[in-house]
């Protein structure tokens, strides 16, 4: 039987979740945009995102789940504020606002598990869910877009009008049935809000990495590059990534809709000290293998390792020019990770 949409709503939002959408399971309205993506080159090193089978799950859910019906999409929201000189100070390394509190797959997923639980229960029949929060082959804005929590922005991130873009997204694929589904958001020509004339992401990124507007070249991403990419960073991009260690906030800072962003109100995302957004840099320039995973268990700055973070800790201090920084840069340069040392003796090199 079908599960009533508005019970399905209800549930999500008792489950902490901030947007609740429902759409039914059929390819991504931008799915030719992709293939163009990839064709052009634009995912760089990030080669799953090309790879024929994750290709194919994309052009149809029912690779992913056969007997596909729906997708539940929800946001969750993340954004906290701090003083923008702790941010922009040099002598620190800049942390993306999605990453100062507890990893949001920890938060997200058994959440998001109970609520496919629920659907079981409530469907009084056998049902099948998948659960995904950024980690499955979905085109996961384009969805939420047909399940109307926004439109997709010039700098490609989702945008609620209401609430800027500063939250998480998760997807149920379930073979359940609801008893309606969200309108797809509409496009400015159909009455529907968008960026208009702005192009203030476009202007403001630092790499330059919007070849056309709602085109990220990832290649020049300076969160591709701290964060996906795992060898060396070009260096005509070095400079240009200032005190940015983790991810980057740019096109969403400059962005008007995020004046609306509402602060978290989940605690798991609250900020415990300014230095879980903007740690000192001679602080990373110093961690061991055994310091890193004690200071960032839970955090998902873990993913990348100790040694793609002080990679990126050494392009920040090159750019600062701090004298603290010269003998740590010092030491690393002999460091037992090669992709470290390139780093560092460039960081040296900048002196």
């Amino acid at each position: 039987m079908a599960i009533t949409a508005e019970a399905a709503r209800a549930r999500a939002l008792e489950q902490g979740f901030n947007l609740v959408g429902l759409t039914p399971a059929v390819p991504s309205p931008q799915l030719d945009a992709y293939l163009r993506w990839i064709e052009a080159g634009y995912h760089g090193s990030m080669g799953y995102m090309a790879r024929p089978d994750r290709v194919a799950r994309r052009r149809d859910l029912q690779v992913i789940l056969p007997g596909a019906r729906s997708l539940l999409v929800v946001g969750l929201d993340y954004h906290r504020l701090v003083p923008r000189e702790i941010l922009e100070d040099p002598a620190r390394g800049r942390i993306s606002g999605y990453a100062w509190g507890v990893d949001y797959h920890d938060v997200m997923i058994p959440r998001l598990q109970a609520l496919a639980d629920w659907l079981q229960r409530e469907a009084r029949q056998d049902v099948a869910s998948r659960v995904y929060v950024d980690t499955g082959a979905l085109l996961e804005r384009s969805h939420a877009g047909q399940a109307g929590l926004g439109f997709t922005g010039k700098n490609a991130m989702l945008i609620h009008p209401r609430r800027g873009s500063f939250f998480f997204l998760g997807e149920i694929i379930t073979t359940a049935e609801f008893s309606e589904y969200d309108q797809p958001y509409p496009l400015p020509e159909e009455g529907g809000v968008g960026c208009g004339g702005c192009t203030r992401c476009l202007r403001a990124c630092p790499t330059d990495a919007f070849p056309a507007p709602h085109v990220l070249d990832a290649r020049r991403c300076i969160s591709m590059l701290t964060i996906e990419h795992k060898g060396s960073i070009p260096p005509d991009l070095r400079s240009l990534m200032g005190n940015r260690v983790y991810g980057c906030d740019v096109c969403q800072d400059v962005c008007p809709f995020n004046r609306f962003a509402p602060e978290a109100e989940e605690s798991a995302f609250f900020l415990p000290a300014p230095d879980r957004a903007a740690p000192p840099l001679v602080d990373l320039l110093a961690l061991t293998e055994a310091a890193f995973a004690v200071r960032f268990a839970g955090s998902p700055i873990k993913r990348i390792g100790r040694d793609r973070l002080v990679r990126n800790a050494c392009i920040a201090a090159g750019n600062w020019r701090g004298d603290a920084a010269l003998p740590l840069l010092e030491r690393l340069a002999d460091d037992r990770s090669e992709l470290v040392q390139e780093h560092a003796r460039w960081a040296l090199s900048c002196y």
